[in-house]
């Protein structure tokens, strides 16, 4: 099941809603609209359908200054090589997924300030406008002021959020890129993501007596601080291993012609559940237990592997990087890459390869 949808393209960036946005968006709608006027709602607002059209309004634009905000990050990336794989709003927010960090702390720190600028510009703007505007008779007590005044209150608020010192945070980033200035890079993601965690263990404590949601939020941030430090441990340690370290060169495979039945018996025999499938010495495409599932068991003897495999083979060099491969593995949600030389089979790279690589390097 696909868990978000692709809506458009800026910059040449895709844009994605998760399917947790779908669900909270209408929740934010019916929170602006039912909150009093102190609050920044619009519970006062006479007409009903005119007050809940307000909520959704604030709920879409806040979401819009989100991926702003994201957009920001991207754009700093993009000037300095990063590229950017898509952005994603999702529950709590918006994550541009770019294939790599820049470990240059100049450089991160320029990416990590991007978003919580843009955010401040817009709130600040916002701001400025509402004051403006709220001088004058004929605006004064407008709902729609007071929706212009709620957008650039809550892009403050994003600001200062995002600034606070916790991976996965924008502050967490701009605290890594200062720390690894001073420490070595693993060390600096170290410290950060433990600041991070022990920021989210109180947000959650506090939550847990005042508010559940700030519980579940704590919750999110510890994970992502947790995944953050053991990704970049995981590509520290497998610098400079090339695909040739690691890859299996004596591969078990099965030709074209091959019946799914007995793929299968190979399956029981091997004990792997994908194989490679070859014409001679070349590569056609790759066969996995999850396509042998499709077919009823009655069927396996007369099916044919060339008409259940993945003809899109995603494959690699033995000169490659052991990183790379590890972010083909996870990009594409596959468990192993066919290794290539001169257009012809020369051993395989597993994700349970890479693992072990990283448990040995340890």
């Amino acid at each position: 099941m696909k868990t978000s949808i692709q809506i458009g393209t800026i910059m040449g960036i895709p844009i994605r809603l998760h399917i947790t946005f779908l669900l909270i968006l209408p929740v934010f709608a019916w929170m602006f609209a039912t909150t009093d006027q102190q609050s920044g709602g619009f519970s006062d607002v006479g007409s009903v359908p005119l007050r809940y059209l307000l909520g959704m309004a604030a709920s879409v634009l806040l979401f819009a200054c989100v991926l702003l905000h994201e957009l920001g990050h991207s754009y700093v990336a993009g000037r300095h090589g990063s590229k950017i794989n898509n952005i994603t709003l999702f529950l709590f927010g918006g994550v541009s997924s770019m294939e790599e960090i820049p470990k240059d702390p100049k450089t991160e720190l320029k990416m990590a300030i991007a978003g919580p600028t843009v955010s401040l510009l817009i709130g600040s703007a916002l701001i400025s406008i509402n004051e403006i505007f709220n001088q004058e008779s004929l605006f004064q007590g407008s709902p729609y002021l007071r929706l212009v005044w709620l957008i650039g209150f809550l892009n403050l608020v994003l600001c200062l959020f995002n600034m606070i010192p916790a991976f996965p945070m924008d502050g967490g980033r701009v605290l890594r890129a200062w720390l690894a200035g001073r420490m070595p890079y693993i060390k600096a993601t170290q410290t950060a993501a433990g600041i991070g965690k022990m920021f989210a263990i109180f947000m959650g404590i506090f939550g847990f007596f005042y508010n559940i949601l700030l519980t579940l939020i704590a919750f999110f941030i510890y994970i992502g601080a947790s995944e953050e430090e053991k990704s970049t441990e995981v590509n520290v340690i497998l610098e400079g291993v090339k695909v040739r370290d690691i890859m299996s060169k004596e591969v078990q495979t099965v030709t074209p012609e091959t019946s799914v039945e007995e793929l299968v018996d190979m399956m029981f025999k091997y004990k792997h559940m994908g194989y490679p499938v070859v014409d001679g010495s070349h590569a056609k495409g790759m066969v996995t237990f999850t396509d042998v599932q499709k077919i009823p068991r009655e069927e396996r003897k007369n099916v044919k592997v060339s008409q259940i495999m993945s003809k899109n083979l995603i494959t690699a060099r033995e000169d490659d990087d052991a990183v790379t491969i590890l972010k083909l593995l996870t990009t594409n949600s596959i468990g192993r890459i066919v290794v290539i030389n001169d257009e012809k089979m020369i051993g395989i790279v597993s994700r349970t390869d890479v693992l072990h690589a990283v448990q040995l390097l340890e």
